[in-house]
């Protein structure tokens, strides 16, 4: 056998907040469906159908995991699925997109079939036979810079226990939420078991040919090659935005469905050409090989520089393979097969350690994968309100704990608990700061953490039994981790 040129490392991000009964359209409920149908669907399938161990590294959010477990999010994603089909039907009889129509009702009829066959009793069962290593995270994905050091852990404990729960053990990665770090957290990592995790390009200055233990611990940091990764996608550019491709933001409003190509830039929805799979699916294939292609000369490039194999990590939310790129499953399926015969190991995290890339120990400075690579996104002017509001939340919880705990476990702390975290969630910043969504993110984030001072408030004043019903009621709305117990805290 040919000697690896080097290594690369595909690692996808599952996640979208978390949403069973909160809404729909832009941001709710609607999403997890088209997420669901359009990208982890589909990018499962890839999976299987390559029938290779260590395929890819799989990031499986908490929140994500409980939402394919939930019995009211499967009876919904199963309407909405048979709903796609009937919408299909009805456009068929229109005389403007009868291609259209015939390729959403077969898209829509495998996604049917596919549901009910291995999906409908839950999510946890497809995901823990799939040949990968599945990274865990914590609850509620934080962004864990900004927590206080005791309630960080507790989620990332929550979060990794929910895994075992569900996959059957608890993952060795993680996905820090946003790729944050702050130096400290490497020794959470260890408490936890937790001896891998992701960072960005700029943590290491640019220098992701290797991974590295972070120093004075065992745990390693693997780095995005942005070089390789914004190939991609990045904030200017990427494959995605060929003209071929299926245009994301043009609607037939009708039919909910997407009839156009991007055909460029700058043009209006309304002249945007007609979208035609076939050019398009052609156009992934041969990014598929000019991404091959660069993979393989980065990896040479840093040989020579090096003077040793290398390693390539890219890392991409799973969303945009499917629900944001169309057919991004099609050009992810034909890398992954490509790469190979190009003469690059494909491998997980777990397998690049295993090959020996790991370098000498160095230190991560703070750190993220959003705008600047620091914590603006999270900690920034737009967001200061978020700020305060998460620091007052995060200590009326603690302090609320720490005068009412007892040995027996409690609903309301628990609720409490739940309540806190999910107000803690970093998408609400992201989506404030990047004016995603804004208003329902403010919402949310403030409907949780007035449950928090709700519930405390009840404790203090002597209201054990209205504040056990309030309790009772939030739980039927948001009551994900069974297995959450305050008393960890």
């Amino acid at each position: 056998m040919t000697r690896p040129v080097g290594t690369f490392c595909l690692v996808l991000h599952t996640h979208l907040p978390w949403l069973p009964h909160a809404g729909t359209w832009p941001v709710g409920e609607e999403w997890i469906y088209q997420a669901f149908t359009a990208s982890w669907q589909r990018v499962v399938r890839v999976i299987e159908q390559l029938d290779r161990p260590d395929t890819l590294t799989l990031g499986i959010t908490p929140t994500v995991a409980a939402m394919l477990d939930d019995p009211y999010t499967l009876r919904q994603l199963h309407t909405w699925i048979a709903n796609w089909q009937l919408r299909a039907a009805e456009l068929a009889g229109r005389p403007d997109f009868p291609d259209l129509a015939t390729y959403e009702w077969r898209a829509a009829s495998a996604s049917l079939a596919d549901f009910e066959n291995r999906w409908a009793t839950g999510g946890s069962p497809v995901f823990s036979q799939l040949p990968v290593e599945l990274l865990g995270g914590p609850a509620m994905h934080p962004f864990q810079p900004l927590l206080p050091s005791r309630l960080q852990r507790f989620a990332l404990s929550v979060g990794l226990a929910d895994a075992r729960l569900r996959f059957g053990a608890a993952p060795a990665g993680i996905w820090a939420p946003e790729c944050g770090f702050r130096p400290g957290l490497e020794q959470s990592y260890v408490d936890a078991g937790v001896s891998r995790f992701l960072v960005d390009g700029p943590a290491v200055r640019g220098q992701t040919h290797t991974a590295y233990p972070v120093a004075g611990s065992d745990v390693v940091a693997f780095a995005r090659d942005l070089e390789v990764t914004y190939r991609v996608w990045s904030p200017k550019a990427g494959y995605p935005g060929a003209a071929p491709y299926r245009d994301f933001h043009t609607f037939d409003h009708a039919s909910g469905f997407r009839p156009a190509r991007v055909t460029g830039k700058h043009v209006p929805p309304e002249q945007k050409k007609p979208w035609d799979p076939a050019a398009a699916f052609a156009q992934a294939s041969v990014d598929a090989d000019d991404f091959v292609t660069r993979v393989r000369d980065r990896l040479l490039g840093l040989a020579d520089q090096h003077g040793r194999e290398c390693l390539v990590v890219a890392a991409y939310d799973t969303e945009l393979f499917g629900h944001w790129w169309h057919e991004g499953p099609a050009w992810l399926e034909a890398v992954l097969r490509r790469l190979p015969e190009a003469g690059v190991r494909v491998t997980t995290l777990r397998g690049a350690v295993e090959a020996g890339h790991v370098g000498a120990a160095r230190e991560i400075p703070a750190s993220s994968w959003g705008s600047g690579k620091d914590w603006r996104v999270w900690d920034g002017e737009q967001v200061a309100d978020l700020v305060a509001g998460n620091a007052k939340v995060a200590d009326r919880l603690l302090s609320t704990v720490d005068d009412f705990r007892s040995a027996r476990r409690d609903p309301v702390l628990d609720q409490l608990a739940r309540e806190a975290m999910l107000a803690l969630s970093s998408d609400w910043a992201f989506m404030v700061t990047k004016d995603s969504a804004a208003h329902y993110a403010r919402r949310r984030a403030a409907r949780h953490s007035e449950n928090v001072h709700r519930l405390a408030d009840l404790l203090y004043g002597g209201g054990r039994e209205t504040a056990e019903a309030l309790a009772g009621e939030l739980r039927t709305v948001d009551g994900l981790f069974g297995h959450l117990d305050a008393r960890q805290l």
